[in-house]
């Protein structure tokens, strides 16, 4: 399947593209929203302010993917492989991206609001910026994470591994930390 079948499918009311391969694909400005992706190959695709709200991308492989200003609004992410993916920008307002790998992604400015990362691998991932207000990271990995300026206020961080990450200007009111290992390798109680 190329983009063009896809889209042309999507667009006759066809939304299960449920293991497709379309690495690379060039699907900028694409309006995919309610589709279900899980477990589809989009490595290194470009998703550059596509619309995939309320979509199903559960363990689908979105590594190195472009999704600068993507809406990605309660879409199912959990278990997918978005390492080195960018992010910039992007709503994920409510998502579940619980299980996803996002080692080294870049999230700079995302929306995360009350987005779930729980178990979530974010090692080293670029969250400055990022707007994560009630988001829930338990057990979440965050260790070289960069959260300089990133508001988790009201967010569920216990348990979670922040070991080297940057919390400078972080705003940090009313999070749960119980379990968490502080930056400096402290376990807060």
């Amino acid at each position: 399947m190329d983009v063009q079948e896809l889209l042309a499918r999507y667009a006759a009311g066809e939304r299960s593209f449920h293991g497709i391969e379309l690495p690379e694909a060039d699907l900028r400005g694409a309006n995919l929203g309610g589709v279900d992706f899980g477990r589809v190959n989009l490595s290194g695709a470009n998703l550059t302010g596509a619309s995939l709200s309320g979509a199903n991308l559960s363990q689908a492989n979105l590594r190195g993917a472009k999704l600068h200003r993507a809406n990605l609004s309660e879409v199912i992410l959990s278990g997918a492989d978005l390492r080195q993916a960018a992010l910039t920008t992007a709503n994920l307002n409510e998502s579940d991206l619980s299980g996803a790998s996002l080692n080294d992604a870049d999230l700079c400015d995302a929306n995360l609001h009350m987005a779930s990362l729980s178990a979530a691998n974010l090692q080293g991932a670029n969250l400055s910026g990022a707007k994560m207000g009630g988001v829930r990271m338990w057990k979440a990995d965050l260790q070289w994470a960069d959260l300089t300026g990133a508001d988790l206020s009201e967010a569920n961080l216990s348990e979670a591994n922040l070991t080297g990450a940057n919390l400078y200007a972080t705003d940090m009111s009313e999070t749960f930390l119980t379990g968490t290992i502080m930056p400096d390798g402290f376990i807060h109680l």
